[in-house]
């Protein structure tokens, strides 16, 4: 995926990011646009002598790291991130997200988990009022489980769709070989104690491995606009 790809908006706020990456630190390399458009950032400035080193949420944020210099490193046991970089498909007012429509949902949830702050990069497309307003809810689930599972998204209302590879025949599957299936809402999440019922319903199905709401779980958000604006949205006491 090319960092051309990424908006002006999205642009502006990895070149924000920036800002927070000190000398020696470890950076968790988010996926997507934005997350691409920050990685080729952040390689500029390491052949300028930033000592950095990464932990990527995905093949593609790994090959686009390696191409611009990054040194990987493997999350191991005892390594805190500094702060990870990542992108959102929507941001609620309160910081609650939609992400993982690229299919890297759970490495991004466990890179996220392992970093000290998690900072979201976005154009300011991506806010919206409520969670859902600019499509589903991505689920990862593990093949076996595929009929249960869209039986029970079926009974909490949800209309489940199993993504199909675009690129040939078969599904579409996520960084961990399981299948994304995209959950329609009736209408979009009123606010975040809905949001959070509905997390946890989904993940006590089993075979669910995990699902694309991210709750809480930001520090801030770097919302870039066309102009070049960058604006910093900050969450308040939990």
């Amino acid at each position: 995926m090319s960092p051309d790809l990424a908006g002006p908006g999205a642009r502006a706020a990895a070149e924000a990011a920036l800002a927070l990456v000190g000398d020696g630190a470890v950076v968790g390399l988010g996926t997507g646009r934005a997350a691409s458009a920050f990685i080729a950032l952040l390689g500029a400035r390491v052949r300028e002598g930033l000592a950095v080193s990464g932990v990527a949420t995905s093949d593609r944020s790994a090959h686009l790291a390696e191409e611009a210099g990054i040194r990987l490193v493997d999350l191991a046991e005892e390594l805190e991130l500094d702060l990870t970089v990542d992108g959102a498909d929507e941001v609620a007012p309160n910081l609650d997200l939609l992400k993982g429509r690229g299919g890297a949902l759970v490495r991004e949830r466990i890179v996220a988990s392992a970093s000290r702050r998690q900072v979201i990069i976005v154009g300011d497309e991506k806010l919206v009022q409520r969670l859902g307003e600019r499509g589903g809810i991505p689920v990862e689930v593990i093949p076996p489980a595929r009929g249960p599972v869209l039986r029970h998204l079926r009974e909490l209302g949800l209309t489940p769709a199993v993504r199909r590879n675009p690129a040939g025949a078969g599904h579409f599957l996520t960084e961990n070989g399981n299948l994304f299936i995209e959950c329609a809402l009736p209408e979009p999440l009123p606010d975040g104690p809905a949001a959070r019922d509905l997390e946890r319903a989904i993940r006590s199905i089993a075979g669910v491995v995990d699902t694309g709401l991210f709750l809480g779980t930001a520090e801030r958000v770097l919302v870039g606009y066309r102009t070049g604006r960058v604006e910093t949205l900050e969450r308040g006491p939990a």
